[in-house]
């Protein structure tokens, strides 16, 4: 189709003609649209009308423009030098290789590839022929980080210093007031936005700055394990500290005690709350973010992992009109995850369910949730109390820390309450004896129980780069299989797709203990753990190390990521 027969074409038009939006959810979103001055394609993603992969598959097939996958790809230097980032990200597009049959041309990544002056200006600027492909945006920004985002957050730091030097001189002044750190288009405001941005894009969930001697480190922890993204003078400490207090909310003059804040930031019309910690260090404070989606906590029960047989588990578990049901393991174990997931279920017209949190990591519609206020004395056990008048049928408690706030919750439940909580434990039967030694009476116990789920999470194997071997006497040994048979187990190797670390995306690990009348006898007469673990196993418990042994054998996760996870179990 010729570039000028393009302009003609409307999205609206040709999402109706491939069904997907129909005409009065178009009518609907050009209202929005008009009152937001967005991007009709943003205003229907934003509005749940539909997908961006559903816009981009309608667009390539009207238009007969293939699309292209831009995760993975390693584009050449060569081709990213002919247009600044600026420009790819006013355009939302991205050049990524040259033709191989035309010399002339090159091959750009565009969300709307119908925008005239997008590919007049790219044309002009690089000299060559515009062939465009279709991307999703959430892509082509995720391809822009990659490909610009050390070298933009460095040129920042640059602009920074160097403005700091003409103020300053060559004296060491670290001297910055709360108003320059709230400049919107100050060098260290856009210096902490691109770094935010950068993490969240791959898939961060928490951001290390930590000052060294000579320099200033930056980390992402990504699939639960961290890496370096990012390194800069120790000049730009203050100020990138100061600014992250800022938007913290934080007291920028104190430095020497620790602080804790929240930021809300929007990237890629999505929302994040961004959970903020700043320590004193023997080099300066040390900030650390956690970075929190309120949308990817909102998963359905097919997105946990779980098996066939887990998910009936589950739902037996969460089946009970009354008890408790606790949600076990360390901290980033994706307890709230799975929480979340259990309410979104359970959330009906005819169900009154409360939350007690601390903090409120996800709002949902048609739940009451509670933020504990320790200021205010609105603590667990007081909150939990008021919330018994209330008239519930389901409460949530964030996590149960102490005595009085683990007998209140055994009694709401006795009393006709389903109440579902996380415990810090390392496994299902531990968590009996952790209640009894907080002061919760094991007949009371015994009564209250109505499951144990405890989880864990592996890094994933990239499915394009692992390796496959036979595993040596040890790990045969280690898995639990004979000599005998054919086993091959899967290592880590590292390519583009998964940025070089063998793995993406990670996996639930869980193991589920019903509460049946044998389990709950022995809680009544303070069995121990191991007692009550035999009798789990011996009625069918699936451990951590069975669930992180299966996903082994299936190529899912490495030998490594078990042993990190079930090694002492």
């Amino acid at each position: 189709m010729a570039l000028e027969s393009r302009k003609k074409l409307r999205l609206g038009d040709i999402l109706i003609s491939h069904n997907v939006v129909t005409v009065e959810q178009l009518d609907e979103a050009l209202k929005r649209q008009k009152q937001s001055g967005d991007k009709l394609g943003e205003v229907l993603v934003r509005s749940h009308m539909c997908t961006e992969d559903a816009i981009a598959h309608a667009l390539s097939d009207q238009l007969k423009i293939p699309t292209v996958e831009l995760a993975g790809r390693a584009i050449d230097e060569a081709v990213l030098n002919l247009i600044p980032s600026s420009m790819a990200k006013k355009y939302c597009a991205i050049p990524y290789s040259f033709s191989k049959e035309n010399a002339n041309v090159l091959y750009v990544a565009m969300s709307d590839p119908m925008d005239m002056m997008a590919l007049d200006d790219f044309s002009i600027v690089t000299n060559y022929q515009i062939e465009p492909r279709v991307a999703t945006p959430s892509r082509i920004y995720a391809a822009i980080d990659r490909a610009y985002g050390a070298q933009d957050a460095m040129e920042v730091a640059s602009k920074y210093e160097r403005e700091r030097s003409e103020l300053y001189g060559d004296e060491q002044d670290s001297r910055i007031t709360e108003e320059s750190a709230e400049v919107s288009n100050a060098p260290i405001v856009q210096l902490v936005r691109t770094m935010i941005e950068s993490a969240i894009r791959q898939r961060a969930s928490d951001i290390h700055i930590e000052p060294m001697i000579e320099q200033i480190r930056v980390r992402y922890r990504i699939d639960g394990a961290l890496y370096e993204r990012m390194v800069y003078s120790t000049k730009l400490l203050a100020a990138i500290v100061a600014r992250v207090k800022v938007l913290g909310g934080m007291d920028i003059s104190e430095k020497r005690k620790p602080q804790d804040g929240r930021i809300t930031q929007v990237v890629d019309r999505q929302e994040y709350d961004i959970r903020v910690s700043t320590i004193p260090t023997v080099y300066g404070e040390k900030v650390v973010m956690r970075l929190a989606s309120k949308n990817a906590l909102m998963r359905s029960k097919s997105q946990l992992g779980l098996s066939e047989e887990e998910t009936k588990v589950f739902d037996e578990i969460f089946r009970h009109p009354h008890g408790i049901v606790l949600v076990t393991g360390p901290t980033g174990s994706g307890k709230s995850t799975t929480l979340y997931t259990a309410l979104s279920e359970l959330n009906k017209e005819d169900v009154n369910i409360i939350t007690v949190e601390d903090p409120v990591e996800a709002n949902i519609d048609g739940i009451n949730q509670i933020q504990v206020n320790p200021k205010a004395e609105l603590t667990f056990a007081n909150a939990l109390r008021s919330i018994l008048r209330q008239d519930p049928d389901i409460i949530m408690i964030g996590e149960i820390r102490d005595t009085e706030t683990a007998e209140i919750a055994v009694q709401a439940s006795i009393t006709g309450h389903l109440v579902v909580s996380t415990l810090h434990t390392n496994s299902t039967a531990i968590s009996v004896g952790r209640l009894v030694d907080m002061g919760v009476q094991p007949y009371l116990l015994s009564d209250a129980l109505a499951g144990i789920i405890a989880q864990r999470l592996v890094r994933r194997l990239c499915p394009v780069c692992r390796r496959a071997r036979q595993p040596d006497e040890f790990e045969r040994n280690l898995l639990c299989i004979g000599d005998d048979g054919e086993v091959q187990i899967y290592e880590p190797c590292g390519c583009p797709q998964c940025d070089n670390t063998g793995y993406r995306g990670r996996i639930g690990v869980y193991e589920m203990m019903k509460i049946s009348p044998a389990i709950r006898r022995a809680v009544s007469v303070h069995a121990t753990t191991e007692e009550i673990r035999d009798l789990a196993l011996k009625e069918g418990l699936q451990t951590l190390r069975m669930g992180a042994t299966r996903y082994v054998l299936d190529g899912i996760t490495s030998l490594s990521e078990m042993m990190k996870v079930s090694f002492d179990i």
